[in-house]
């Protein structure tokens, strides 16, 4: 049997953090590589964006975690503290937190990624409008632009199809125009 039936059938076909039942996919747990039963969950998108900070964390989606942090699968326990971590200036969060217990060996796999001491607000690129940019997308200059180390100025309204995001700063995109690869300014943007 595959890991994903495994999964499917051990989550009764719903999502291991949330319960919900679309868009379900396998999960492996960092900091293992590849999937397996021990160390693979059955999650919905949303859940695998947020964990993955694609998308902006939304609390009330993670209050499911009162439930899944009891799970008898160690890797369901060990991905639901890292998110409880994550929201540590919440009462319900750091409440769960005080209640929920990992062995040693489940803690230091739990601790492995680094990712419980990551409680800044997720960065991510965003146009003019707070539209979230994503890699191929295509936007529009909102206002001329003089490339430096350039004669190249792009004009209000030219489009530029996609787009890089700078993995570094959460402020600026790459893109091509006129046949130059330029980097601009997400606040100088808005996404088609």
């Amino acid at each position: 049997m595959s890991i994903e039936k495994t999964l499917q059938q051990r989550s009764q076909s719903s999502c291991e953090l949330c319960k919900s039942e679309y868009s379900l996919r396998v999960y492996t747990v960092p900091p293992a590589l590849h999937p397996s039963e021990k160390d693979g969950i059955y999650i919905c998108e949303s859940c695998e964006m947020q964990i993955q900070k694609k998308a902006e964390l939304d609390a009330k989606h993670w209050q499911c975690l009162h439930e899944s942090m009891w799970s008898e699968v160690a890797a369901v326990q060990i991905v639901s503290w890292r998110m409880l971590n994550r929201f540590k200036t919440e009462t319900w969060a750091v409440d769960a937190l005080e209640m929920m217990y990992l062995d040693e060996e489940q803690l230091a796999l739990a601790q492995a990624t680094g990712d419980h001491e990551n409680t800044d607000a997720l960065q991510l690129h965003k146009d003019v409008n707070g539209t979230i940019l994503q890699v191929g997308d295509t936007v529009t200059l909102i206002k001329d632009l003089n490339v430096k180390g350039s004669s190249l100025n792009a004009k209000m309204g030219t489009s530029v199809r996609n787009i890089r995001l700078d993995p570094n700063n959460h402020e600026f995109i790459e893109g091509k125009v006129d046949g130059q690869t330029i980097v601009i300014l997400t606040q100088y943007v808005r996404k088609n």
